[in-house]
């Protein structure tokens, strides 16, 4: 009988690998295709002769991406916000979710921030309010402007909060009795806890600041302040054809929509994929024990 389990055992882990392969690899096929895809000429493109390998093989859609010095402003401010917005979305979420753990005896007022939070979570304001308010603090042209109205995700806090609840009580008591006070409380004890929980959300945060573009469209007015994916969103939107060199329109007769929006993709996935292997390990474990409501 346990031959017969570990054989029904072995076959069945057997199966799951070959579906999670199976998935795995059409999960990369789009990416591969665009890659391929990036690398191939305008005529290849366009005539949908691209599959998984590149057809007659150039980087001019990468040439004309990366061969000003726009790209490398844009790709700095992108950096400066996904740093700032980072570190500032790190701070106030543990000093949010903490609060929020503890109970009402606790924390009187918990269930009324709660609310308030879930709240602005369902019911988000609409672009024109949001553009006023950054206006009249004065943000336009600003990295605040990328960053503070998206400085406490409600999203983040739910998990990282709940995380905290799932914290043994015990911990707190022995903590209480040895004289220590919630700062070191929430500093000394719940944060190093919560690494993978605080991996995972400073992982949405980095992905949400480094993806977004339609901020810096509407709060930036000069280009020198757009993040990258703004700037490459307007590559190809905004072309002034009337101040087009003879060089830079040959450029652009060897490239396509297709071919130069796959470089694209292609760039702003480098950065985010080279720092995702490094919490991978931590991202599984947090997002399933935040997740879970006590």
């Amino acid at each position: 009988m346990a031959r017969k389990r570990n054989k029904k055992g072995t076959i069945g882990d057997t199966v799951i690998l070959v579906v999670l392969s199976i998935v795995s690899i059409l999960s990369l096929g789009p990416i591969w295709h665009t890659f391929a895809l990036s690398f191939s000429s305008s005529v290849a493109s366009n005539a949908g002769r691209v599959g998984m390998w590149p057809v007659d093989f150039n980087m001019n859609s990468y040439n004309l991406v990366i061969g000003d010095k726009e790209f490398f402003l844009a790709f700095w401010v992108s950096i400066k916000r996904v740093l700032l917005g980072g570190i500032v979305n790190f701070a106030l979420t543990i000093l949010v979710a903490f609060p929020l753990s503890r109970t009402t005896k606790e924390f009187k007022l918990r269930n009324l921030f709660m609310w308030f939070l879930v709240f602005t979570m369902l019911f988000k304001s609409s672009l024109i309010p949001l553009y006023l308010t950054v206006q009249n603090l004065g943000m336009l042209n600003s990295i605040w402007s990328l960053v503070l109205p998206v400085a406490v995700p409600v999203f983040n806090v739910i998990l990282l909060m709940n995380f905290f609840r799932s914290i043994p009580k015990e911990l707190d008591q022995a903590a209480e009795i040895d004289g220590a006070g919630p700062w070191y409380l929430m500093l000394g004890i719940y944060v190093p806890l919560a690494v993978p929980a605080l991996a995972t959300v400073t992982l949405f945060s980095l992905v949400t600041h480094w993806n977004s573009f339609l901020d810096g469209l509407v709060f930036m007015s000069k280009t020198e302040n757009y993040p990258l994916q703004t700037y490459i969103q307007q590559l190809v939107v905004q072309v002034d054809l009337s101040k087009v060199t003879g060089e830079e329109a040959a450029k652009l007769s060897q490239i396509s929509n297709k071919t130069l929006n796959a470089a694209k993709i292609i760039v702003s996935m480098i950065p985010i994929v080279a720092v995702y292997p490094f919490i991978q390990r931590f991202f599984i474990h947090g997002i399933m024990i935040g997740s879970v409501k006590e």
